[in-house]
């Protein structure tokens, strides 16, 4: 089961990606695929801060792939930017920009992978 999604461009890709992700755990659900019940919010927050960093750190559009594998959901973000996600050093008093550290806590796996026209950042969140 999958389920993709190009995205133009425009703060409004942020609530429209969350969105994606409410109807795919929907067919989920309907599937009989079990999942925890924190999944839908933290497979939200996941997409939103990576489609957020698509937004920020790329010109152009994006895609927003939601893939069931095994026990878990990959999620992908393509987006048109050549510079890999990189974690900032630890710093208290910064506010913001801690997307990166969220997703890596909340998911299996995070790869990023160069493609001709950008990159694509692989999370891998797990079911239960």
């Amino acid at each position: 089961m999958s389920t993709a999604v190009e995205f133009r461009g425009g703060s409004a890709m942020i609530p429209a990606s969350r969105d994606v992700v409410q109807g795919f755990v929907a067919r989920l659900a309907a599937a009989g695929v079990k999942t925890a019940d924190t999944f839908l919010d933290t497979a939200r927050l996941v997409v939103s801060e990576l489609v957020t960093n698509a937004l920020r750190h790329a010109p152009g559009p994006c895609r927003l792939v939601l893939t069931l594998v095994d026990d878990g959901v990959e999620i992908a973000v393509s987006d048109t930017g050549e510079a890999f996600p990189t974690f900032l050093p630890r710093d208290p008093r910064r506010v913001g920009r801690h997307g990166l550290e969220i997703v890596t806590r909340l998911c299996d796996e995070v790869i990023t992978k160069p493609h001709p026209t950008g990159k694509t950042v692989f999370a891998r969140l797990p079911l239960r």
